[in-house]
């Protein structure tokens, strides 16, 4: 018993000054021993409630399956019951809607066959639009061709200078022709010099006459358009400025006659854009005309001057008739005051008239009320009645004139 004290009491580490002996050791290791052991008890008795709450709660759950599964089941026999009935009802409901498709789908053949019939008849009349649309499209085409012909033709004569230059006659010849008459113009006149310009407008109080030329060198600005780079195109554009220029030194030294022609000349341009062209990127050209009294025109403004020069022939015209437009004047003034006595007289006649109209109505309104009185018997004022006479009236002689009406508006 003692060496068993002993042996518990000895010394088997020292931690810090403190000795710890066997037998502290092995109580210490019980002690944890029976720890270990409450601990181990705590959590068999926690498992096991733990399964008990578990298996309550399974039994919780089944009973609530087993409950929903009896609400399923009713639900799935009324669900079933009214399957039936839709069932019948999808049944019937199907039947009245093949019948219902049947009706339709004959009314809709029947429909479709009227709407065929139509579409056929409409398709054939839209057919025969068609060729007849397309017989003018052929003729369309073929007037295509022959202005693609014409086209060409212009191309080859603006392509050479003689018929190029008819080209630009022919086109101011019709402008001249449409804007003033006959006598007022000439082409191919000879002057003083011998030159002969395209065309010479006569101007009104034997002023000089107009001189207009229609020769325009094309062949400087056709190079122009043709040009393939700026080298080509400054090149013609240095030919086309000095070919105008030269022309324009022509017109100037040519037709600017002194006491023959006016101190200022047209020269015709045969296209707009030609004459944009010039007005645009060529203004030494058009100070050089200006100044060498030489107008650039188009086709609008030659037709513009014409106009104007016809006006001036107008006025002219109307100056050199004034004397007999005077005399005219003066007749007519004589026919409108006896017009105007005549008419004097007219309303005279329709008042003396209205005069005698009004007095016959009053003698009317008399009459009346005497009928009145004899129809109503009564006589108490007849005595007192004096009867009036009808007033006489001078007979006014009416001249035959007159008398049908007639004004005469010449002496």
């Amino acid at each position: 018993m003692n060496n068993l004290s002993d042996f518990l009491s000895t010394t088997i580490v020292t931690l810090g000054g403190l000795n710890i002996s066997f037998g502290q050791v092995l109580a210490s290791v019980i002690a944890l021993v029976v720890i270990m052991l409450v601990a181990i008890f705590i959590l068999l008795w926690r498992a096991s409630n733990n399964r008990h709450k578990a298996r309550d709660l399974e039994m919780q759950n089944s009973m609530a399956a087993q409950s929903q599964m009896n609400d399923l089941l009713k639900v799935q026999a009324e669900m079933q019951g009214r399957m039936t009935t839709m069932a019948e009802l999808f049944g019937s409901r199907q039947s009245e809607l093949n019948q219902n498709i049947n009706n339709r789908l004959d009314g809709m053949s029947q429909k479709l066959g009227n709407s065929l019939v139509e579409q056929t008849k409409a398709t054939h009349e839209n057919l025969s639009k068609l060729q007849e649309r397309l017989a003018v499209i052929d003729t369309a085409q073929n007037n295509i061709q022959t202005l693609a012909q014409n086209v060409v033709g212009l191309q080859a004569i603006l392509s050479d200078k003689q018929t190029r230059g008819a080209f630009g006659q022919s086109r101011m010849e019709t402008i001249i022709k449409d804007g003033l008459p006959i006598g007022a113009y000439q082409f191919q006149t000879t002057l003083s010099n011998s030159s002969r310009p395209d065309c010479t407008v006569k101007m009104p109080n034997d002023s000089p006459h107009l001189v207009i030329d229609a020769k325009f060198p094309l062949e400087a600005w056709n190079a122009i358009k043709k040009a393939a780079d700026d080298r080509a195109t400054t090149e013609a554009s240095r030919q086309f400025r000095a070919d105008i220029e030269k022309h324009i030194k022509d017109i100037s030294e040519k037709y600017l006659i002194a006491g023959e022609t006016q101190d200022t000349a047209f020269m015709f341009v045969p296209s707009e854009s030609i004459f944009a062209e010039i007005h645009e990127n060529f203004e030494g050209v058009i100070q050089k005309a200006h100044r060498s009294r030489v107008v650039i025109v188009s086709p609008s403004l030659l037709m513009l001057s014409i106009q104007v020069i016809q006006a001036v022939l107008k006025d002219a015209r109307m100056r050199e008739q004034a004397h007999l437009i005077q005399g005219e004047v003066i007749r007519l003034m004589d026919d409108i005051g006896r017009l105007d006595d005549r008419v004097r007289k007219l309303q005279t006649h329709f008042g003396q008239s209205q005069r005698d109209i009004d007095q016959i109505l009053t003698s009317t309104d008399k009459i009346a009320k005497r009928s009145a009185k004899i129809e109503d018997m009564d006589f108490q004022d007849t005595d007192s009645v004096n009867i009036e006479k009808p007033e006489q009236k001078p007979i006014s002689v009416v001249k035959p004139a007159q008398e049908k009406g007639r004004l005469n508006l010449r002496p």
